[in-house]
């Protein structure tokens, strides 16, 4: 092999994908229009939203994927469905419109870019230039004025579409905040007297918060044109394949969402060999026969869903091994 063949890709990424994309089918059966959000890791029953809440993106994503695999006008009709039912999001007052939206639309048919639009839009009007990043919001409840690790992936790239200058500011903002000091915070409340303050909810243990950032970055490097925040990635990459859901707790559980998450960043960031050790480790160790990514961690403070089926766990995996087997380019 010369120096600039390309990599052989592994024989269990297809097989894996074929996996993930046909539990698709499966959920698409069982959730009908609402939208899936956690399974149990037993019988693979899922939990459900009407709307989607934030996760609702990662979803449509995977219905997307699956149509692209299959090329059947049935899978691309359920996509284009699914999307159609984002579209209440676009005003709401969340930073994880990022989230919705950018994934939601990433494999989307061009008749579904102008939600996207109307989404990037709305962000940029929400884009505090006196703070230097879109707030978290109201919509979820709680304080309005927060920054936090989850309000970044997806919003870079979904703001840089319509303001790249905005995009790399949120960008930067967070990672000061999140980086800035020892342990680290993944949320930061903002006061008018005060400042910033940390917030200890998300646990600095807590491993979705580097996965999330990390993400964000490739994203910048690949979207805003900022090549030199690649140097940040080191810092945000797990010694763990699969790292545990919070490093406080050496018991466990791990959290195989943030791993996904992670592969998706190292392959567009180009760090194929690391990515690709993720995914194996994943495919071998945490994905059922039937297509399910178990071992993820939706919340553990509560101890909700701490060892489940998550849908953007299943998302990140089944767009890292697209990207890996030639299904899709990196967007």
């Amino acid at each position: 092999m010369s120096a600039h063949a390309p990599a052989a890709t592994p024989a269990w990424a297809a097989p894996a994908l074929a996996c993930v994309l046909g539990r698709v089918a499966v959920t698409r059966a069982a959730v009908g229009d609402r939208f899936p959000l956690f399974a149990g890791p037993d019988d693979g029953t899922w939990t459900t939203t009407g709307r989607g809440s934030w996760t609702g993106g990662f979803w449509a994503g995977l219905l997307w994927l699956r149509a692209r695999y299959t090329g059947a006008p049935a899978d691309r009709d359920a996509a284009r469905l699914c999307t159609a039912r984002l579209a209440g999001w676009t005003e709401s007052d969340t930073a994880t419109r990022g989230l919705i939206f950018w994934y939601g639309t990433l494999l989307a048919a061009d008749g579904e870019l102008g939600l996207r639009e109307r989404a990037a839009l709305a962000c940029r009007n929400s884009f505090d230039a006196e703070l230097g990043l879109v707030p978290w919001g109201s919509a979820f409840g709680g304080p309005r004025m927060l920054a936090r690790a989850d309000g970044v992936p997806g919003l870079v790239p979904l703001l840089a579409t319509v303001d790249a200058e905005a995009a790399v500011t949120h960008l930067r903002r967070h990672l000061d905040l999140c980086l800035g000091q020892r342990p680290r915070h993944w949320a930061w409340q903002h006061d008018a007297t005060r400042g910033w303050t940390a917030r200890e909810d998300p646990p600095p243990g807590w491993s979705r918060g580097p996965a999330w950032l990390l993400l964000a970055v490739a994203e910048a490097v690949r979207h805003a044109g900022v090549g030199e925040l690649g140097e940040a990635a080191a810092g945000l990459i797990p010694d763990a394949l699969v790292p545990l859901a919070d490093a406080a707790r050496p018991e466990g559980p791990y959290d195989t969402s943030a791993a996904a998450v992670t592969a998706t960043a190292l392959l567009l960031l180009g760090h194929r060999s690391r990515a690709v050790a993720v995914l194996d480790e994943l495919v071998r160790s945490h994905l059922t026969g039937d297509g399910r990514l178990v071992d993820g961690c939706y919340d553990l403070a509560s101890g909700t869903a701490v060892a489940h089926e998550l849908v953007w766990g299943d998302f990140f995996l089944a767009y890292a091994l697209a990207l890996l087997t030639g299904l899709t380019e990196p967007t």
